[in-house]
């Protein structure tokens, strides 16, 4: 009991600091707010390009490009025809004077579309059953040919290749810069308890002439850092959701359906409110192996 006591007054004055009063806590605190953010973005990301591959699959648009208006809406209607007939075709409807002057007007000007002043093609929306393919394409355009040879048949999937592919992109940015941060937390762990330790070396070897083992002293670094990581991931966390919740509010005042396709699910916020329990295990565990290892070179 005696023995028990005098090791828990030297692991007192290892690490006297009150917690929350050195700058560890702020650094773990700033770390998790910047992973709860970078993991946010990530999950908000492929929710966004996994809500639009869903919503243009099996998505054709048929293009008659036509200067002659009454020609234009010929080929059109016996595109249709031709498309409704087809067994592969879910749907098919041809996209409203009105509306796509409206598609066009952020190019064009107001009612510049509509005018007829400027030719526009008539547009065809299609969904197919099933998978857009290479073949599938190939034969809706000889389909089409023979009665609409201005047609134009493209996949709804190929205009946003780019987007997705810049999506990808940003996906690993994010999960990039979460593994840097996870690094960097682990530095900051490792810088500090090599500090502490240097800065107790003359304590630790009385403990240790009291008995002590090497597992009992890192015992005594580890639960400190946990405590400074707990109070430093709570902050952090808090941090990191009031960004989220602004962030959200300026996207979703877009009013964009392609921006509100990166909502975040019940399972992404249990990941992101997991993020400061990882960050203290990954803290805890750095400090453990840290002062273990440096206690084997100095005693």
């Amino acid at each position: 009991m005696n023995r028990s006591r005098t090791l828990g007054a030297a692991a007192a004055r290892i690490l006297p600091q009150a917690r929350m009063g050195g700058p560890m806590p702020w650094v773990i605190a700033i770390m998790i707010a910047l992973t709860v953010i970078a993991v946010a973005a990530g999950l908000a990301l492929a929710n966004l390009a996994a809500n639009a591959r869903a919503e243009i699959a099996g998505g054709v648009t048929v293009q008659v490009v036509e200067a002659i208006p009454a020609a234009r809406d010929r080929q059109a209607e016996s595109a249709l025809a031709v498309l409704g007939n087809r067994d592969d075709v879910a749907s098919v409807r041809r996209v409203g004077d009105a509306e796509l002057a409206a598609l066009l007007e952020p190019w064009l000007g107001e009612g510049a579309g509509a005018s007829g002043a400027i030719p526009t093609p008539a547009l065809i929306d299609v969904r197919l059953r099933g998978e857009v393919t290479t073949q599938r394409l190939a034969s809706l355009r000889a389909a089409l040919a023979p009665v609409a040879p201005s047609a134009r048949v493209d996949a709804q999937a190929g205009w946003l290749g780019p987007v997705f592919d810049t999506i990808a992109s940003l996906r690993l940015l994010a999960l990039g810069l979460v593994l840097l941060l996870a690094a960097t937390s682990a530095a900051a762990v490792w810088l500090a308890a090599r500090s502490a330790l240097g800065a107790n070396r003359d304590t630790i070897e009385v403990i240790h002439h009291l008995g002590g083992t090497d597992g009992q002293i890192a015992g005594m670094f580890q639960r400190s850092i946990a405590l400074d990581a707990v109070s430093g991931g709570l902050a952090g966390l808090l941090a990191g959701l009031a960004a989220i919740m602004l962030l959200g509010r300026q996207f979703s005042a877009l009013g964009s359906g392609l921006v509100a396709g990166g909502g975040l699910g019940v399972t992404d916020w249990l990941l992101i409110v997991a993020v400061p329990v990882v960050g203290v295990l990954l803290a805890t565990l750095t400090a453990r192996l840290t002062v273990l290892a440096a206690l084997k070179r100095i005693l």
